[in-house]
């Protein structure tokens, strides 16, 4: 992560937002301390298609209505 000062991050503002276009992470200082980030933009439904390929594999898809063999005792309320 690249740290900038105030001063400088106005002079050459569109290099730095063409290097976070790009994936860079910019923090911009003033006096030294973090003011604030710069970050790129994330596309939420590209993150989301990520982590679900990640669980691909290791998620089990079945039947969940089916019954499982067991005998279950059902009770009827009474009028």
């Amino acid at each position: 992560m690249r740290k900038v000062n105030v001063t400088d991050f106005r002079q050459h503002l569109p290099g730095y937002i063409k290097q976070v276009q790009q994936g860079e992470f910019i923090q911009i200082t003033l006096h030294g301390k973090v003011v604030a980030r710069l970050v790129p933009e994330q596309d939420a439904v590209e993150e989301a298609k990520k982590s679900l390929s990640g669980w691909r594999g290791s998620a089990y898809i079945g039947d969940l209505l089916s019954p499982i063999g067991e005998a279950w005792e059902v009770q009827r309320d009474r009028v």
